[in-house]
């Protein structure tokens, strides 16, 4: 599990200044040659238990990027060989940060096509929980899809738009898009629904809690409705929004947001496990899971 911070100090997956290094970007060297054999082989634990779960629930676009990518069990990734396979195909790069970053180094690096990766990975007891995203779930969670071009474009325009989102009060709105797309979105697939979020496929349970359980609504994607939403941090979404298709996260990144900010600036917010009446819902959910009196977060 991943677990995340509140929404009003942390921007989704990338936010906080708790020591900042030495460059103004925020990178630090991978250092690859320092990770030891246990640290590789926390890698290999948690890669091949995902490659087992991933294939008939991971979109086909995650797939193709996972296989056609320098990452195999062996040993954590070397951000240079997948720079610059992501060069080639989609012009971006993957740079070594500390851990969380503030948000406008965040956006200006997603907006220059560099994504910021956690150099390390997390301790053989934290398999299951981290409070910070490590290299695991930022390479093997977000890497593969940006080898498609459309989430490499979606990508840019979220960070270019996010500095803008600051600016006008909305960066709450804009972080539910973030967190319910890059990290917690579901495609609908000619084979069914599918997983694209990198929060669901660095996670053994929720890989497939998202797609198989009754639990949770699976419910269309719709832009206003999402930055309306509240989200879980500490355990499974009680929600997850669809995509059509991947084409809609094209047509997002070219939307003026801002009349949209201003729509839902004085608008309610939507509690994560709310249906409207106006919900496109695909799958009704039971609410099981998140009513049961004895789990204690998600495994």
């Amino acid at each position: 599990m991943l677990q995340q911070h509140q929404a009003s100090t942390k921007h989704g997956l990338a936010a906080g200044a708790d020591h900042q290094p030495e460059r103004p970007d925020w990178t630090t060297d991978q250092n690859w040659s320092a990770y030891t054999a246990q640290e590789h082989g926390i890698w290999k634990t948690l890669f091949e238990r995902q490659s087992r779960l991933l294939p008939g629930r991971a979109c086909d676009e995650f797939m193709r990027g996972l296989q056609d990518l320098p990452i195999g069990p062996e040993q954590i990734p070397n951000f240079e060989a997948l720079s610059e396979k992501l060069m080639q195909r989609t012009g971006w790069q993957v740079v070594a940060v500390p851990g969380l970053v503030p948000d406008d180094v965040f956006f200006d690096h997603l907006a220059n096509r560099r994504f910021p990766a956690g150099h390390f990975i997390r301790k053989p007891h934290e398999l299951d929980y981290l409070e910070e995203p490590d290299v695991f779930h930022d390479v093997f969670g977000h890497v593969p899809m940006l080898m498609n071009p459309v989430m490499a474009d979606y990508l840019q325009a979220y960070g270019q738009g996010g500095l803008r989102a600051k600016a006008l009060g909305a960066l709450d709105n804009l972080a539910r898009v973030y967190w319910y797309t890059v990290e917690f979105g579901l495609v609908q697939q000619a084979d069914g629904l599918r997983i694209y979020g990198a929060g669901i496929a660095s996670s053994p349970a929720e890989t497939v809690f998202s797609v198989e359980d009754t639990s949770p609504n699976r419910i269309q994607f719709e832009l206003e409705r999402v930055m309306r939403t509240h989200y879980r941090i500490d355990d499974f979404q009680e929600t997850y929004f669809v995509l059509q298709h991947f084409d809609d996260l094209l047509n997002l990144a070219n939307i003026d947001f801002a009349p949209v900010y201003a729509r839902v600036a004085h608008a309610p917010c939507y509690e994560p496990g709310d249906v409207l009446p106006s919900d496109k819902l695909l799958h009704r959910g039971t609410g099981r899971y998140h009513q049961h009196p004895t789990h204690k977060g998600k495994q």
